[in-house]
């Protein structure tokens, strides 16, 4: 039996890996860090007694040792991150910890301990920052212009993965992620603010106003449900040091964040809902377009989105009735 585990598992993308590992992935035991008491576990009641949690910070290379001396996995499944871009400007160093210190505390205890694991490392699409409009979509040979400090972070977690593999052979997969919606998602991005918003006009709890950043920016959103799915075949098929891109190149996922939250507040029970700019949300500089183009992926892996984008919003935006008539 393979022992399969997953950082973050208590936040967004990790809670939904869980459930894709639940109900999908037979002979495996399923691992999760927590940081003590200080995780929270709202998110993830409905599998917290069906997998196996490990306390463990992941900043604390001895803590980190301690653990994969303990289970010895089989594969890491890493999310746990400081993913939300806009409190990186004003903590570059707790974003270069969890980001990328946790990382290397990571392949350090697999070089140490001489571990045949493989290690999937999430990069984003923030890496690639301001790309020029020649150059979309966006491909694995496309030149990194990162904007922001989360999005360096994020560099250097993949390069030190790089420099691991090559170094000492560690099985590290590489990818980097365009835009994933859905439920848990925190109520500080985008589209899952939105929705959070909406929600609350809709319970009487804010005045029919969405208050946004900047909504000029172009994306391709896929859902979290399909980009796990992805990510476990990634770490099934991908060739460890390699980089693949991954996200739904599709044209009928692909929208201004202005597009997308028309779209939403037309799913909205209430009427004449309208939006504007709020200063404290738009960022220092902003990514004007990340459009993706998936092809390296897609060869050796069976993948394609199935979830519409109409589904994202509906998800997500149900999420947060469901959350604010608790």
């Amino acid at each position: 039996m393979k022992k399969i585990l997953v950082t973050g598992a208590t936040g967004f993308v990790g809670s939904h890996m869980v459930d894709f590992l639940l109900d999908n992935i037979k002979n495996i035991k399923i691992y999760a860090t927590k940081r003590y008491h200080l995780s929270r576990i709202d998110k993830i009641q409905h599998f917290y007694d069906k997998i196996n949690w490990v306390d463990c910070d992941l900043t604390d290379p001895v803590s980190v040792n301690k653990i994969i001396k303990q289970i010895k996995p089989d594969k890491i499944l890493h999310f746990a991150a400081e993913s939300f871009v806009s409190p990186s400007w004003d903590h570059p160093n707790r974003y270069m910890s969890v980001n990328y210190n946790a990382t290397v505390n990571l392949l350090e205890a697999l070089r140490q301990s001489k571990s045949n694991c493989k290690f999937l490392i999430p990069g984003s699409g923030e890496e690639y920052g301001e790309v020029d409009k020649k150059d979309i979509p966006i491909t694995e040979k496309t030149t990194l212009k990162p904007v922001n400090p989360y999005a360096v972070t994020k560099i250097a977690q993949d390069l030190i993965g790089f420099v691991y593999f090559k170094s000492y052979k560690l099985k590290v997969i590489r990818c980097r992620t365009f835009n994933h919606e859905g439920p848990r998602r925190e109520n500080v991005f985008g589209l899952s603010s939105y929705a959070y918003q909406i929600a609350r006009i809709e319970k009487g709890l804010q005045k029919p106003l969405i208050l946004v950043g900047r909504l000029n920016d172009k994306r391709n959103f896929t859902h979290v449900k399909d980009i796990v799915k992805a990510y476990w075949i990634a770490s099934e098929k991908c060739k460890p040091g390699d980089l693949y891109l991954i996200g739904n190149e599709s044209k009928k996922h692909i929208f201004t964040f202005q597009e997308a939250l028309k779209k939403l507040i037309k799913l909205s029970t209430v009427k004449n809902i309208k939006f504007k700019e709020h200063k404290p949300f738009v960022r220092p500089t902003d990514v004007p377009r990340l459009i993706v183009n998936t092809k390296k992926f897609q060869k050796i892996s069976d993948w394609k989105p199935k979830i519409s984008f109409d589904q994202i919003l509906s998800d997500t935006l149900d999420y947060w009735r469901f959350v604010l008539n608790q």
